[in-house]
């Protein structure tokens, strides 16, 4: 129980809060109805939308009556759903706005909640226990009925998925820095995160059979090697390949998360054996048990936007290994080839700080920027650098076997720090590789020219990387990562990082 004093405090804050909340709220009414106004001069259909509002967003039950009130009628969501795919983007940004303004939290109510909450610390359990219930119970937004009403119409779940993917670019596009917006993402992402568990979802195999519907949308979404032609699209699902995709019955023919994965002997280390250009279909074949050794994970693609941070590509991977086990009982190497993306970005980035430090020999050992300015014919010191970052950002390099051969340990060290060394708040900077990590992976190796398209070597040098699955390493790995930051990686990558700290004077 909380002490007589501490009680007396807490509420004392708390009814402080509120009367600054009610001072807060009333000028956001003020700010809120000069915007309205605003918006009724300059915009057709506010008058309607506030109407619509007013209309499906049914008041929210009282804590007594919250099981037994009768839901809103179906026609409610429809009429909303219909009004809101007609506006253009400056209206849907306007509803939002006051959606989640006008139809939230009753925040006088809360506190007063909060209040009584403190007074029944003195009390017995069964009370407190109430009490927080019916604080629970208010601080659920008024919205969030109508989310959960459209969740039960035909295509609502599809609504509200590409409903949260305008929320998400109204964020990070800083169209608004309402804290009732990123409330409403958060609600919907909490929303979603359970609609969408794995228990709920269906994992389906993409062969050449599959309805082309889907295979048009599984050409479509995927975001890591683009599909070319049909006869591309053929192989990836063909003999030697697989295709899985997470689905859910609320969705019927949407693909969730699509996987790609290549049957082979060994760990590949480069992708264009994988995605190479075909003049022709391949026949058809049989496959040989005994050439598939190992399972390559080369594209993993989230396709909706709106499900941005509801974990499915961890799950689908861990489904797929478990499919594959069953498959080929003696498959034992599990591993990603997973592009870079940030790499090159970063690398240019680094060399103009280095440069306007004076430090641009740091980088490179005396050696390898003597070999870069006779291969360049670059001037020694500023200029070499210069050359660098222009041979980088125009791939010229990729055409001279000479160049290719002096910057292969040079790239090759910069990418192995770029990923094992670059951190965000103690994780790995790169996306992919903080995935991978995530779900227990090793960073086991880098690969030089492992992707030569265009595309591969703009991002990231042509290098790709290994991250691989030992099974029985998975869950130490992740617990590692995930609670005290430690990457697992293999000598190649920590020999690569222990060179780049020398040459780099780190």
């Amino acid at each position: 129980m909380i002490s007589h004093p501490v009680i007396c405090a807490l509420r004392n804050s708390v009814r402080c809060w509120r009367q600054r909340a009610v001072i807060k709220a009333a000028v956001e009414a003020s700010d809120l109805c000069g915007w309205r106004c605003y918006s009724t001069s300059h915009h057709r259909g506010v008058t309607g939308m506030e109407a619509i509002l007013s209309r499906v967003v049914t008041p929210l039950p009282t804590y007594e009556t919250r099981d037994k009130f009768p839901p809103p009628p179906e026609s409610n969501s429809v009429e909303f759903m219909h009004f809101y795919k007609s506006l253009d983007k400056e209206d849907k940004l306007g509803c939002l706005t006051k959606l989640s303004h006008d139809f939230g939290v009753d925040h006088k109510s809360a506190s007063e909640l909060a209040v009584k909450l403190l007074d029944t610390q003195v009390r017995d359990l069964a009370t407190i226990l109430q009490a927080e219930d019916r604080l629970r119970y208010s601080l659920t937004p008024r919205y969030k009925q109508l989310l959960n009403h459209i969740s039960k119409v035909e295509g609502g779940v599809k609504f509200l998925v590409d409903l949260r993917a305008d929320v998400l670019e109204i964020i990070s596009s800083k169209a608004s820095d309402s804290p009732h917006i990123r409330d409403l993402n958060g609600t919907l992402k909490s929303l979603l995160s359970e609609w969408f568990s794995v228990g709920l979802l269906r994992l389906e195999r993409i062969t050449w059979q599959s309805p082309c519907e889907i295979l048009q949308k599984i050409s479509q979404y995927e975001a890591v090697h683009p599909v070319r032609n049909w006869t591309d699209l053929k192989r990836r699902v063909g003999p030697y390949r697989r295709c899985y995709a997470f689905t859910h019955a609320a969705m019927p023919g949407e693909p969730l998360v699509v996987l790609h994965v290549a049957l082979t002997e060994d760990i590949a280390d480069n992708i264009q054996s994988i995605v190479r250009e075909i003049a022709t279909p391949t026949p058809c074949f049989e496959e040989d048990v005994n050439k598939v050794n190992s399972a390559i994970f080369y594209s993993i693609s989230s396709t909706q936007a709106g499900l941005q941070g509801v974990e499915l590509g961890n799950y689908l991977i861990k489904k797929v290994v478990r499919e594959l086990q069953s498959e080929f009982p003696h498959m034992a190497q599990f591993s990603s080839l997973s592009p870079i993306p940030g790499f090159s970005s970063w690398l240019q980035g680094l060399l103009s700080q280095y440069r306007k430090e004076g430090r641009g020999s740091d980088l490179l050992s005396e050696q390898e920027w003597r070999e870069v300015e006779q291969a360049t014919d670059s001037e020694p010191g500023t200029p070499a650098v210069d050359a660098l970052r222009k041979l980088i950002s125009t791939s010229e390099w990729t055409r001279s076997e000479r160049l290719s051969s002096v910057l292969e340990p040079v790239l090759m060290r910069l990418c192995a720090w770029y990923l094992y060394g670059e951190k965000r708040r103690g994780y790995a900077l790169n996306p992919v590789a903080n995935f991978h990590l995530q779900n227990g992976a090793t960073m086991w190796r880098l690969n030089w020219n492992a992707d030569t398209s265009p595309r591969g070597v703009a991002n990231s040098c042509g290098i790709m990387v290994n991250y691989r699955y030992f099974l029985n390493e998975t869950s130490t790995n992740s617990a590692l990562y995930l609670q005290n930051k430690v990457i697992t990686a293999t000598e190649q990558v920590l020999g690569l990082v222990s060179q780049f700290q020398k040459n780099s004077k780190l």
